[in-house]
Order: structure tokens, then sequence, then C-alpha cells
């Protein structure tokens, strides 16, 4: 796929831009808003529960672990068969060279901060490259002053990293020890590639195009990379008929990704991590994500879909509107339209989680910023006011419960905070408080700079809901993380549980999910049954029965005697029993 030929480029197009409106940001704001970004929300606090202490569990497992434990995921004992290592390898080599000096956890995350890095670079990169293409170019105004390429390219590439950073599907999932912080910047680095390789459709590209979906098939399985080379061969048949060597680039790529597949299949063969190997139960779970499309699916990715996308489904629906003369034959609109066709399709044949629609943040984000040139001033106008509103008036009843927290008043604000995490005593933080002081301060100056000023830079209209999202969002990392991190710990019941423990080195079997095991084996400091299976003196046992109907536990349980029982206090239906087979002790 190749440049098309100006004499293919329709003569009239949508965007008609002066260069003064293509002013970019300059690279130290960049960097600094990246900072703001992914810093907060990752320092001060424990792994939490779900998804974050789950991940974190298999990367601690391997760092302290044996060469088994690297080439078969698995959380303390408990296998993880259904997942791809890559993300995790990452985050236990973190762990490795970072973990004596930052904690286990905060090493972990070093990985969270290179994978947001990487998705944030690419974004960039890719509509950089997309911005630069001549039939992407504003039309020529009739006495000059249009932006140049290099110009228009970095404001494109600018509006498209801030459309990414106010994701609010990105938020929680991009401050996660996850497969999905990786997954979302690979899929975003892929893009990248196929951008490189659309410019020069050459033997090079194409191998680093294969690398890269050999990563993310590394990642999260080999479904998302199928899509992606098929929406890249639908690309190549709108754009210009297909080639020989089209043909002949895409098979080395193939070939690539099913060689780093294949040398992980290999590895495993040889090694036979604990008797036998994971990969047969991983092409399983990758079978099991092509499935029909049904009502729950699709209900669920448009239910989720109207807040997740937010800010850049309105930009991109009006992008696909704007260039729908020209998107055939225009490879930086067709593109990113593809791909959001084909996870779209993904998304209804998979199950109904959250991972799959991370992956439309980054079509959607560059077809954003595709589409910002080309929207009217009071459509920008709207969206601004309505962000300037709402994201404000969550601001401040953020600033308003932490007042509430702390003083008590409101009353039925701070009834309400301690209802739902009682125990916790509140501590204040002079920096925490001066950091969000300080953003809220920025937040209000820039949007005296948008009304007051009436910028005519094109930035204007994603400014405000991205610096929105991200002030919100630094106020709940400051203000509210000791909150947020007691609620949402194990630590606190973990340790409670290790002191009851009359023999400290002796197994526990368990029923508790693979979240929590990670968090009781890292807190606790105890060892769970071997892969595989032991017998055990201790038997944790966890169930959720709400309070009201719980039944008095038994003292004696499958032969061993109960010698603890307790909960987290934020958590009103989930109770933890512990059993022992030994004598009492004295």
């Amino acid at each position: 796929m190749i440049d098309t030929p100006n004499s293919l480029i329709p003569t009239k197009k949508p965007v008609r831009l002066s260069a003064a409106a293509a002013t970019s940001l300059p690279r130290w704001g960049i960097l600094l808003l990246s900072l703001l970004y992914i810093l907060p929300g990752l320092i001060g606090r424990d792994p939490w529960k779900n998804a974050d202490a789950l991940g974190f569990g298999v990367m601690w497992t391997m760092a302290e672990g044996s060469i088994n434990d690297w080439f078969w995921p698995n959380i303390s004992g408990l296998p993880a068969p259904n997942t791809s290592p890559l993300a995790f390898w990452t985050g236990a080599i973190c762990i490795k060279l970072f973990g004596w000096l930052l904690g286990a956890p905060m090493a972990a995350r070093v990985a969270t901060i290179l994978f947001f890095l990487l998705g944030a670079v690419s974004i960039w990169k890719t509509a950089n490259l997309l911005g630069q293409r001549a039939d992407a170019q504003p039309m020529r105004l009739a006495f000059g002053g249009q932006p140049d390429p290099a110009a228009y390219g970095r404001m494109l590439a600018d509006c498209a990293l801030l459309i990414y950073l106010g994701s609010l599907g990105l938020l929680t999932h991009s401050h996660q020890t996850s497969i999905e912080a990786l997954f979302v910047a690979l899929i975003a680095y892929v893009m990248y590639r196929c951008t490189r390789y659309i410019n020069l459709p050459s033997v090079k590209n194409a191998c680093m195009l294969g690398v890269a979906s050999g990563l993310l098939a590394l990642t999260n399985g080999f479904v998302v990379p199928i899509g992606l080379y098929c929406c890249l061969i639908a690309g190549i048949f709108f754009i210009h008929p297909p080639r020989r060597r089209h043909f002949r680039n895409l098979v080395i790529a193939v070939v690539i990704s099913i060689f780093m597949i294949g040398i992980w299949w290999l590895a495993l063969n040889a090694i036979q991590p604990y008797g036998s190997s994971p990969f047969n139960d991983w092409l399983e779970w990758n079978a099991e994500q092509f499935t029909l499309p049904t009502i729950q699916s699709i209900a669920f990715f448009f239910k989720k879909g109207i807040w997740f996308f937010w800010p850049a489904w309105p930009f991109a629906c009006w992008a696909i509107y704007a260039w729908r003369r020209q998107w055939k034959t225009a490879a930086h609109v067709l593109m990113p339209v593809l791909l959001t066709i084909t996870f779209a399709i993904l998304a209804f044949c998979s199950p109904l989680d959250e991972t799959g629609l991370l992956t439309f943040i980054p079509p959607l984000s560059v077809l954003a910023a595709l589409g910002l040139p080309t929207m009217k001033r009071g459509a920008i106008n709207a969206i601004d006011w309505f962000s300037v509103m709402a994201l404000t008036l969550i601001a401040l009843f953020i600033w308003l419960a932490w007042l509430a927290r702390h003083t008590g008043w409101p009353a039925g604000i701070a009834k309400n905070a301690i209802k739902l995490a009682p125990g916790f005593t509140p501590e204040f933080s002079l920096a925490a408080t001066v950091i969000a002081f300080c953003a809220t301060l920025a937040w209000f100056a820039l949007v005296y700079w948008r009304i007051s000023r009436h910028p005519s830079v094109l930035l204007r209209a994603v400014v405000l809901s991205s610096g929105g999202v991200m002030l919100c969002w630094i106020l709940l990392a400051t203000l509210w993380m000791p909150w947020i991190n007691y609620s949402k710990s194990y630590a606190g019941i973990a340790t409670e549980m290790a002191q009851k423990m009359p023999e400290k080195m002796s197994c526990i079997a368990s029923n508790a999910t693979p979240a929590q095991r990670a968090s009781f084996a890292f807190f606790g400091q105890v060892k769970f049954e071997k892969f595989g299976g032991e017998s055990c003196r201790y038997l944790l046992i966890k169930d959720n029965v709400p309070k009201r109907h719980r039944p008095t536990s038994p003292e004696i349980y499958e032969g061993k005697r109960l010698v603890w029982e307790g909960h987290r206090p934020s958590d009103r239906e989930e109770r933890f029993r512990l059993y022992y087979a030994g004598k009492p002790q004295k």
C-alpha cells in the first residue's frame, strides 16, 4: 500500500485551516502531561483486588520462583493458563531489577509506566505520520497561510494524544499491573507499524509489523492480531489493487508472528514446567474467544461504550461523516475506520469484559483527531461547555467529600463515606493537598484561558475534555488515595490472618480468588499449596454471604478446627475462615 497519487486525491477536502490554528504543544509540555497522567495512582498504594492484584501476583511469583514459574504463569501455586506471558515477564523483570529499591509492588508498576509510554508515543507518531500524508492536508487558501505538512502532523499528533489521555475507559486499566496496560499499548504500536507500512511497504516495515503482532499475541492471544491482519489486507484492497509485493510482505509478517509464538511453544516443550505445558490450554482459551454475536454482547458494548470511549467517540463519528467522500481512497481515515470496524466485530463475538473495549481507544483517538479540523465552532463550543460544567462539578464534589471526611461537614456526605469504609481513619497529607490544590488552580486557569481568549488553535477542542478528566483523576489519586487503598487492599486482613497461624511455614489450601490469593501470599508471607496440589494443614475458606443471613461458622470443618475468622471492614459480604489440622496452640 503506497501513498495515494495526487491525481486520485479529491480536489475538495473537508479541512480548511490556517497556520495559526495548527500550533502544537512544546515537547516538555507533552512530557509533563504524560507524567501527570501516569504517576498519580501508581505511588503510595497496595495492589488492589481483582486484575491489579492478580497481575502482580503472577509477576511476584515469577520473580521469587524458579524457571518453571516463568514458563507456566501461576499465583503462588494456582495455575493461570488462560493468559499470555509477556506482560508478566516484563513485570517480573522489573521486580528483579528494582524490587530491592522500590519494593515489589512499585517495581512491578515500573513496567506499567513503560507500557503507558509505549502506547502514548505510538499514538503520537501514528497521528503525526497520517497527518503529513498528501491526502490529509488542508485545502490551500486563496492567499496562502495554510499550515505546512510537518506542523499539521504535529498538531494532529498532540490532539490524538490528549484524547488518548482523556479517555475514561483507559484511566484505571492504564494504572494496573495487568495485561490490559500492555495490551492497549501494543495495539497502538501495531497501528503505528501499519502506518509505517502504508507509507513505505518495504520488507523491513513488514518484519517490524510481524514482530509487533507477535508481541501482541504473546500479551493477550492471537485473536486481535488476526483481526489486524485482515484489516490491513482490506485496506490494501481499497486504496490500491493488491500486488505481489504486498502479498510477499504480508506473508513475511505473518510468518514472523507465528515464529515468535513457535519459539515460546518450543521453550515450553523443552522445559516442561511442572511436568506439563500450558500451551494447549492457551490454544483452547483463544478458540473460546470466537463466538457468535449475542444481544447481551451488543448491549454491553453500547452501554459501556457511551462513557468508556469518551471524549473520543463524538469527534470520531464526526470524522467519519466529514471524510465520507474520501475515506475509500484516503489511508489516513480508512485505516482507523477499518480498525474500529474490525474491533467492533471482535467485541460483539467475545466474552463480556472491558478488555475488548480497550482495543477501540487507540484507533478512535487517532480518528477523533482527524475529525477535529472539520468541526464547526458551535459543535466544539458545545462539547467544551459540557466538559466544563460536568467535570468542574465532579471535581468540586471530590473536594467537598474530602472536606466532609476530615471535618464532618456536610454530615450526610461524611456519614456515607464512613459507611462505605468503616474503620478508616483519615490522615491529612500536606503534600497531597498541595498537589490537588495546584491541579485545581491549573484547571480554572485553563478554563479562563479558553473562555476569555477564544483561542484559534485547534487544541482548544480537546484541551478541556482531557484536562478535566486528568484533574479528577489527580484529585482522586491524591486526596482520596488512602481511602480507596483501604477499601480495595487485602493487606490488613492478610497480615491479621498470618499472625493467627500456629505454624508459619505450613502450607494453605484455599478456594480464594486469584487476586485474594496473591494478596494473602504477599502481605501475609504465607505459603499456599504447591503447583498441582498437596496435603496442607491449613484450609482457608472464602465465601460471600450477607451478614444478616450468615450462619455461625462451624468450629470443626473437614477434620480441621477454626483458628481465625475475619473480613475486610469495607466488604459486608465477604468472609474468610482459617482452619487448622494440628494440635491446639498452648
